[in-house]
């Protein structure tokens, strides 16, 4: 497969999106801190994330079809320009020493309403930068991009902290912003406008692609049920770490192998050609059952460090596989919309696996829904190699 950056447009397009990855991984170490700094409760942490989930859902459909009417480009850099000036307010926020929550609760909404009109744009500007035959090893490469960002991202922000304080961490994820939205402006990505029509048939037609491909739909309900194993997997891992395994540095072990892991998955799909990307692509998750199934033993900290790495390699692999498979096979015209679909499906589940595992966890131990998402993860994967167009969707035939 040809480099992907041999490609102008893409090779801007890759930049500023590592840059903003780099920034958004330094946040979320950050933003804890300091609310937990300014308010000594874990509680108002929950109220932010709460209020950056819902109107990202909420919002995501709206957003894929935004960027179908209008061009993928123009809307990414409006995005970015919000994200900037939402993330400065909160810097700003944080470093006047006196943060108010609910101010900072409402630019985190309003960034991750604007998020919602990001992540559809994406596949479109890919797929706009480049032709067929590089679009995988540009998904393992912006992948790739994504595993090292968060690998290096906690560390980068605990230097920002040490030194500055949290604050200038958002100062650093808005400027990341507006560096990206300084080259995607630069981009040209042709544009095919969907013909006129309401904002409903806009949906509707959206949705009407989902449906009318079996391989689509019926992989991104197992997508879902992976996010939501993945949720409760995050919920309940702390608790067992610091109980069973030997403490916080264990948990801490345990999510920087599932960086490590990320990377590889993204690296390997680089250099992979497959005739059936799909089926292999959603056979990769069920690897996700071995740390499932080895922290409701658990198994010995080493192993469920090491089982985690593998099972996010799973998903690091998948990514780029799915994406290029997707963007060669929708019409250019609906794509932002079927990929905003694709995002409500497979992050949809996650607040209910949020919610549902520790009350599971209080009645029953955390071992039992543990194991009852190993198994559904696996009976979900499996199940999927049932459908006959996920069997039958090749690299040449696309049903």
């Amino acid at each position: 497969m040809a480099s992907p950056l041999r490609h102008s447009a893409f090779r801007r397009l890759f930049l500023g999106r590592t840059l903003s990855l780099v920034g958004d991984a330094v946040v979320p170490a950050a933003l804890a801190l300091a609310l937990l700094r300014a308010t000594g409760s874990a509680s108002a942490l929950g109220i932010v994330l709460a209020c950056a989930m819902v109107p990202r859902l909420v919002l995501l459909p709206v957003g894929g079809v935004m960027a179908d009417r209008f061009n993928a480009r123009s809307v990414a850099v409006c995005t970015d320009l919000v994200r900037c000036a939402m993330q400065l307010f909160t810097g700003f926020q944080l470093l006047s020493g006196h943060p108010h929550i609910a101010f900072i609760a409402a630019a985190e909404m309003l960034g991750a309403a604007a998020s919602a009109f990001a992540m559809p744009a994406m596949s479109p500007l890919v797929s706009g930068t480049l032709p067929a035959e590089t679009r995988q090893r540009a998904n393992s490469l912006l992948g790739t991009a994504n595993s090292l960002a968060k690998l290096g991202g906690p560390a980068v922000a605990g230097m920002l902290i040490w030194a500055a304080g949290p604050g200038w961490a958002f100062v650093l994820d808005a400027a990341t912003f507006a560096a990206s939205a300084a080259l995607l402006a630069s981009v040209r990505v042709p544009h095919v406008k969907p013909p006129k029509r309401s904002f409903r048939a806009d949906l509707v037609e959206g949705w009407a692609e989902v449906r009318s491909r079996d391989w689509y739909w019926s992989s991104l309900i197992v997508h879902g049920l992976w996010c939501f194993t993945a949720s409760v997997f995050l919920v309940l891992g702390p608790a067992v770490a610091i109980h069973s395994l030997g403490g916080e540095e264990t948990w801490v072990a345990v999510l920087q192998s599932g960086s490590v892991g990320l990377l590889l998955g993204s690296l390997a799909a680089s250099r992979t050609r497959l005739r059936r990307p799909v089926l292999a692509g959603d056979l990769d998750l069920t690897l996700y059952v071995l740390p499932l199934g080895l922290l409701a033993v658990p198994a010995p900290a080493p192993v469920v460090i090491a089982a985690y790495g593998v099972g996010m390699a799973g998903l690091g692999f998948l990514g780029p596989v799915w994406e290029t498979a997707v963007q060669n096979s929708v019409p250019e015209h609906t794509l932002a919309r079927v990929t905003s679909y694709d995002w409500l499906m497979s992050l949809g589940p996650t607040p209910l696996g949020y919610a549902l595992a520790p009350v599971a966890a209080d009645l029953w131990g955390p071992s039992v829904p543990l194991a009852a998402c190993a198994v559904l993860v696996t009976v979900a994967c499996l199940a999927t190699a049932a459908m006959p167009g996920v069997r039958g969707f090749t690299v040449n035939r696309a049903p």
